[in-house]
């Protein structure tokens, strides 16, 4: 029995980064000597053991074959003959095939990346893990690595079409690193073999979120979109791309670009995902404005909302992040036009947000729209005294006692809907006060 360290962690390690998950592989045991050793059976759809200290997972090494369309369209073997080298055959990428002995796995916290195009002596000690002869590397992760290339491993990779996600979904992670042009066309050819016609919406979901989360979103977009994948998965996010907006309000001018634009600014100021998430859709209604119109979006606010409501509906997005979606899409105009209006007109607004119910998510509806706002050419580093406005009118608002008010209402023979317009006016008050001590 031989025990490895395998995947992310040794990439990770190597690139000088933190190391927080590891996964391990088993080679030459099977699930009796691993159960009589005291670790714990949890795996469904192959061998997976807990460790009986750690708790980490260990993995039998196994083998795949293809039998059906779609990621679970596999027949799995684990066996003691199955070699190291041919567990690592089956994963996705050559930079996540690369495995170190069980013994060398406490090095790899205190690691520096290996960087290329340096050649002093100095620079290669300094670079190198002490531990670098010790990688198992049979696919060329290391060069692949240095060469900041995603590269595939084996045409196995076509047999799995969550693939191409996890390649954009690292593009957007590793910035600097550029898709293999044989993998692009392997990507490419997934697609028209009908391949991500397959997928299953949790999956999708899964991988999306945890590329909008990546240092760089707008590159998992690029990348879908590159190999046809966005077409399929997200029709109405890839028909963006080449529809023009007024230059003076987007000098990108292109829908597409913008999108991308704010994706990337929502990763800079660090925003959660559900945020991300309305960024991604809060122009989606741009896709179908008719021609005869543009570059002029009238309307294009509901036509948003609509849309993303069937793409969450489909993809099985998180209640959380459709709702803020939703607000972001429709009021989001509004928002960046929020200087101009007085306290009647911004209590509306917060109405319509339900931003005295949900205050919390208020402030994270600002956010998006700031993303929105700084995501244009030449304003990635404007400020955005709107939404500093509305938060100051928002607390304005949530200040004001509602039991006073609402007893004295009561106690004048109001009743419902008239004691809350004698607290909405209260609220009005109190905002139009603070407003005119803000700079608009």
């Amino acid at each position: 029995m031989q025990v490895f360290v395998v995947g992310g962690a040794v990439r990770d390690a190597l690139m000088g980064r933190s190391v927080n998950d590891r996964d391990w592989v088993v080679v030459g045991s099977t699930p009796e000597a691993m159960t009589a050793q005291g670790y714990v059976p949890v795996g469904k759809d192959f061998p997976v053991f807990l460790h009986p200290q750690t708790r980490e997972e260990y993995a039998l090494a196994r083998t795949e074959r293809k039998t059906a369309r779609g990621y679970k369209g596999f027949a799995v073997q684990a066996s003691p003959e199955v070699t190291l080298e041919e567990d690592l055959a089956r994963r996705d990428l050559s930079i996540n095939a690369m495995a170190l002995p069980e013994a060398m796995a406490s090095a790899l916290n205190a690691v520096a990346p290996p960087e290329s195009g340096k050649t002093t002596a100095h620079a290669q000690a300094h670079t190198t893990p002490a531990w670098l002869g010790e990688v198992i590397d049979p696919w060329g992760g290391l060069a692949d690595l240095r060469a900041k290339r995603l590269h595939h491993i084996t045409p196995a990779f076509a047999e799995d079409p969550v693939r191409i996600l996890r390649v954009a979904r690292f593009a957007a992670r590793f910035t600097d690193f550029e898709v293999a042009p044989d993998t692009l066309a392997l990507m490419r050819q997934m697609v028209e073999d009908g391949e991500v016609d397959h997928l299953v919406p949790e999956r999708v979901w899964q991988e999306l979120a945890r590329g909008l989360m990546s240092e760089k979103p707008s590159r998992m977009l690029e990348v879908l979109r590159d190999c046809g994948a966005l077409k399929v998965l997200l029709p109405e996010l890839d028909r963006l791309w080449g529809v023009p907006q007024r230059p003076e309000y987007h000098p990108e001018i292109d829908t597409g670009v913008h999108m991308m634009l704010v994706m990337d600014m929502s990763a800079r100021l660090n925003m959660p995902l559900p945020v991300r998430v309305a960024c991604l859709m809060h122009d989606l209604g741009k896709g179908n404005t008719p021609a005869d119109v543009l570059p002029r979006h009238i309307g294009h606010e509901g036509r948003s909302v609509k849309l993303l409501q069937k793409v969450c509906e489909r993809l099985r997005v998180p209640t959380d992040c459709k709702e803020l979606a939703e607000v972001v899409a429709r009021e989001h105009g509004n928002i960046h036009r929020s200087a101009e209006l007085n306290a009647q007109a911004v209590m509306r607004l917060l109405e319509r947000c339900d931003a005295i119910r949900q205050a919390e998510r208020f402030a994270l509806v600002l956010q998006a729209c700031e993303c929105d706002a700084r995501g244009r050419l030449g304003f990635a580093d404007a400020a955005y005294p709107q939404a500093e406005r509305l938060w100051k009118a928002q607390q304005a608002a949530l200040s004001v006692e509602t039991a006073p008010i609402a007893q004295a209402a009561a106690a004048q023979g109001l009743k419902g809907p008239q004691i809350g317009e004698q607290i909405a006016k209260a609220r009005v008050q109190a905002m139009a006060q603070t407003l005119s001590q803000v700079s608009g």
